[in-house]
């Protein structure tokens, strides 16, 4: 229906509409064209200010969306470092199977890769379709509506696979009730002739990880977005010659925008000391990644807690693994004395992080800070010091 003339020239025409003139401009839209068009052309600019921010305006405002393709495709920046990432593997043709809206299929198309995109939904199959064709990469991208488990990838050299990880009841966590099983798609992956990438939850328990796959979590921005089983990989060009290799068996956190990627060392955990002058936090890939070891490595620094994933140190040592913090105060948990001292330093800002604390942060601002009393900022952290419930105050390092 949009894809019609009619429908082209609506978008055009909603496109920068505000959302409180929505009603305004659909009751005289209606006057010269179907409802249910202008209904859908309305929906259609909705999903796409909100792709936006995903796929940045220029790509959104020309893709189609459907809403649950806007809230489960990948972020483009890290589709196109998957895509780079097959492109120094040598790939030249992929099978991505569970294209969704077809995010994964544009990234690797525009790498020059050549791409069987398939869905077994018909309404998300035709979106990407519509979105190849919309982006100008309709003769890369193949677009099957079929069920993944049946389709021959034979004449690619290469699969991708982003399984279902939502049901009727919300997120699953259990990888054997992805769609399709994530152990069908690790079959699938090792039938490749190439290599492979399979799409996963960040939160996949080490041990489902398979001895011949290199996993991979992934943050952009500071956020993690995804983990990776890549089969088939091997020592890559972005990777410093002293770095450990990539390869079966491997961990690695990538942070994007970079990328910048650690590799794990099989260090075993770091010493627990106590609080010094800085606290670093690492990055949350690096976390899931458990190369928090390689992190404190780096800074020659310890944990506060052997449960908890805060490094300190005594120096300052910038790395893109970890933000730093300077510490200026520790203190035993008590609501009372850190409301006091955030009356007595004026602070007008105050930012609360926690780990291995129950204590939730807007409660905690609520009950503190109640109104600013100053300028001043402050990041107080809830936390444990071997064991102890404590609050660590401080102020990143610039």
């Amino acid at each position: 229906m949009l894809l019609t003339s009619e429908g082209r020239a609506l978008l055009d025409e909603v496109r920068d509409t505000d959302p409180a003139q929505e009603l305004a401009v659909a009751t005289r839209l209606r006057r010269g064209h179907p409802a249910e068009l202008v209904s859908a052309a309305l929906g259609q600019a909705r999903l796409r200010r909100r792709a936006a921010a995903k796929f940045g305006a220029e790509d959104a405002g020309r893709m189609f969306f459907t809403p649950n393709g806007v809230e489960q495709s990948t972020r483009a920046s890290v589709a196109a470092y998957r895509a780079g990432r097959l492109k120094e593997l040598g790939v030249t043709s992929v099978a991505d199977l569970c294209c969704g809206i077809g995010g994964d299929a544009i990234a690797l198309a525009r790498s020059g890769i050549r791409v069987l995109a398939v869905d077994r939904d018909p309404l998300t199959a035709a979106t990407a379709r519509a979105n190849a064709e919309a982006l100008g990469l309709a003769e890369l991208i193949e677009v099957r509506e079929a069920d993944v488990t049946e389709v021959d990838t034979a004449g690619y050299d290469a699969v991708f696979v982003d399984p279902a990880r939502r049901g009727g009841r919300g997120r699953i966590f259990d990888p054997e009730a992805y769609s399709p099983p994530l152990s069908w798609a690790i079959a699938a992956a090792r039938r490749a002739p190439r290599a492979a990438a399979l799409k996963v939850a960040p939160g996949i328990p080490h041990e489902a990880v398979p001895g011949d796959a290199e996993a991979e979590w992934i943050s952009d921005g500071g956020d993690v977005k995804e983990a990776v089983l890549w089969f088939g990989t091997g020592p890559t060009a972005t990777l410093a010659q002293s770095d450990p290799e990539p390869g079966p068996g491997a961990v690695r956190a990538t942070l994007l925008p970079g990328p910048r990627t650690l590799l794990s060392r099989g260090l075993p955990d770091p010493d627990v000391r106590p609080p010094g002058r800085y606290l670093y936090e690492p990055d949350g890939a690096v976390i899931r990644a458990h190369l928090v070891a390689e992190v404190a490595e780096q800074l020659d620094g310890g944990l506060i807690d052997p449960t908890i994933a805060y490094v300190t140190a005594d120096e300052h040592r910038p790395t893109p693994y970890a933000t730093a913090y300077e510490i200026t105060d520790r203190l035993p948990f008590n609501v009372k004395k850190l409301k006091a001292l955030l009356r007595e330093r004026r602070v007008g800002t105050l930012t609360v992080k926690k780990r291995g604390s129950a204590v939730e942060p807007e409660e905690l601002r609520r009950k503190t800070l109640p109104k600013p009393h100053g300028t001043a900022s402050v990041t107080v952290f809830l936390t444990r010091v071997v064991g102890a419930p404590t609050m660590l105050l401080g102020h990143p390092v610039r």
